[in-house]
């Protein structure tokens, strides 16, 4: 009994692990299975999408040349053409995003340095750091690095020399003037003097960190404005297309009322033709009658 018992657990303990094993193949063919169609949508959705762009634009182009050669088409392509040119300029706004905030990005780092270059030049009267020119300086790493662009001021220019008798090769009499406008009122300033003694590389941080902040508003200024030229730019491609086709739907409309105004003519014409044959035969016909 024991051993029958035994048999029928081993047996069943066998039977319940093949069943797992059989259910865990089926659950990851089943998962495989599902990526596979959950990518095949995907690819489908894409594809469509893709489509629909493409036969959004093929409907403006289309809407321009059959309106501008089909009188018939001309009538009823300005309804077609309005819903177009709404679709195209969605389309074109949604494309131009990345290219206005790449276009942003260029223009702000540039506008950036040269806003840093032309007020340490204002401020400060100089022109070079080292052995370079600001221009060519500053790069979009460290156009901004406040504690940098001063250490490298104090360090060349050795405002000190300016208030005392400090001579040799590094002082340099260029940035006195704006040394003697700062610093010594400095002094009396409660902040500026807290460790006791006034800083002249803490003076000329202050000033640079003005000039920086005063920088990223016109860097951010110029960001916007060539965002919003880069978006304006899609956007009048898409106009400039539209004012195409309403000229040719004009000129289809203006073709359709001169065809008209001829078949009224025309038809005026042979309306007088039968009349007057219409008079002759009733003319003919009293002659006969009397």
């Amino acid at each position: 009994m024991k051993s029958v018992k035994e048999n029928f657990d081993r047996q069943t303990s066998q039977r319940l692990r093949e069943y797992d094993e059989r259910l865990q193949d089926k659950r990851q063919k089943r998962k495989e299975q599902r990526d596979k169609n959950i990518q095949k949508i995907i690819h489908k959705d894409k594809m469509e999408k893709k489509l629909a762009e493409k036969i959004e634009k093929g409907c403006l182009m289309c809407a321009c040349g059959l309106g501008s050669v089909a009188g018939s088409v001309g009538l009823l392509g300005g309804f077609g053409i309005y819903v177009s040119k709404s679709a195209a300029l969605a389309t074109a706004i949604a494309e131009g995003a990345e290219t206005a905030k790449a276009a942003g990005e260029a223009a702000r780092i540039p506008a950036a340095i040269d806003a840093v270059i032309k007020g340490i030049t204002k401020v400060f009267g100089v022109s070079t750091l080292g052995v370079q020119r600001l221009e060519s300086l500053f790069t979009a790493n460290i156009y901004n690095n406040v504690t940098m662009i001063a250490r490298a001021i104090n360090e060349q220019y050795n405002p000190s020399s300016c208030i005392l008798p400090i001579g040799g090769s590094g002082a340099d009499k260029s940035i006195c003037p704006w040394v003697m406008e700062k610093y010594l009122p400095a002094q009396n300033i409660p902040e500026m003097t807290r460790g006791g003694a006034l800083s002249m590389n803490d003076v000329i941080e202050t000033a640079v960190k003005s000039i920086v902040t005063d920088a990223k508003t016109v860097a951010e200024t110029a960001a916007k404005k060539a965002t919003e030229e880069a978006i304006k730019a899609s956007t009048d491609a898409v106009e400039s297309a539209y004012a195409a086709c309403q000229t040719a739907i004009i000129a289809s409309v203006v073709a359709i009322l001169v065809i008209v105004l001829v078949m009224m003519i025309i038809y005026l014409i042979l309306r007088y033709r039968r009349k007057k044959k219409m008079n002759k035969k009733q003319q003919y016909t009293k002659l006969l009658n009397q």
